[in-house]
């Protein structure tokens, strides 16, 4: 993997596909920070919020330039039943068979995980420092989880790299319309872990010496994509003529019992006044009036 850069076809399609899945993907991680920061006194929300999502992008950048350098690894290290495996097999295989679990896990989680439980209990305290260090573990995951996924789709790392820069500054200043869209179409949410699914066996076939042509991978992703966006807007159609919203299955927290509300609300609401899950000065309210205009959890939540 190196930074030159020929445009082809297939690349385009690539970069294009890698953007949404990052999108659709990182979304998650923007709306836990928001829950993480908005444990803290709120005149400390939107310092720990700006300072996670910072990281968040720096530690993508970082781990990129890490796993571009681990899959130059090319020297066999051991041989196993006759077949060599070299420094770039094993992070693929190991990065491959993440993605699998992780997706498989999540889309069980979000389908037949426990409910989040918003009972609250006894409330614990909660440090600046603390968040920050949790905020820094969930980008850790989000970050591996990201970086294998561009790592898998494309050989360029200046692509790779100018993709998750680019998708992260649109989440970073459209968070509120994303996360409104993947919570109200949970439809969505799955066909991008079923992204990850198909992009962990490439790996874990690349890792084994299998070579898969990639636009056997991504122009099939890409497909559906526009197949989910035509039924999105026959959806529309039909919600439009029977003047009334079909409502989608209600998907699980994969992550945090935490009580989402307060960010859902923020991130979804039409009212000024409450709070923001970006860059923003402004902290997450605490407070969900039931005359606000936001949506309940449901895609993420």
């Amino acid at each position: 993997m190196d930074l030159a850069l020929e445009i082809t076809p297939d690349l385009i399609v690539a970069f294009l596909t890698l953007i949404v899945l990052e999108i659709v993907l990182g979304v998650d991680n923007v709306i836990f920070i928001s829950i993480l920061a908005s444990k803290l006194p709120v005149e400390q929300q939107a310092k720990a919020r700006n300072l996670g999502l910072t990281l968040a992008m720096i530690m993508r950048i970082g781990l990129l330039f890490a796993a571009s350098w681990l899959i130059s690894l090319k020297d066999d290290l051991f041989t196993l039943f006759g077949m060599g495996f070299s420094g770039r097999d094993l992070v693929l295989i190991a990065g491959g068979g993440f993605l699998i679990y992780k997706a498989v896990h999540e889309i069980h989680e979000k389908l037949e995980g426990a409910a989040s439980d918003h009972s609250g209990g006894k409330a614990k305290s909660v440090t600046f420092v603390g968040v920050i260090i949790q905020i820094l573990l969930i980008d850790i995951v989000f970050s591996f989880d990201s970086v294998i996924t561009a790592v898998g789709m494309i050989d360029s790392l200046l692509v790779i790299v100018v993709a998750v820069v680019l998708s992260f500054g649109v989440m970073l200043f459209s968070a509120k319309f994303i996360f409104a869209f993947v919570n109200k179409h949970p439809s969505v949410k799955m066909l991008a872990l079923a992204f990850l699914v198909l992009i962990g066996v490439f790996l874990i076939a690349d890792g084994f010496g299998v070579k898969i042509d990639k636009a056997l991978i991504y122009v099939p992703m890409a497909f559906a994509i526009v197949v989910e966006a035509l039924n999105l807007a026959y959806k529309r159609r039909i919600e439009k003529r029977q003047g009334a919203a079909i409502e989608p299955v209600h998907l699980r927290h994969a992550y945090t019992k935490a009580d989402d509300r307060p960010a859902v609300a923020a991130a979804t609401s039409h009212n000024p006044d409450a709070g923001a899950v970006s860059l923003s000065r402004k902290p997450v309210s605490g407070a969900v009036s039931p005359d606000d205009d936001h949506q309940e959890p449901a895609g993420l939540g």
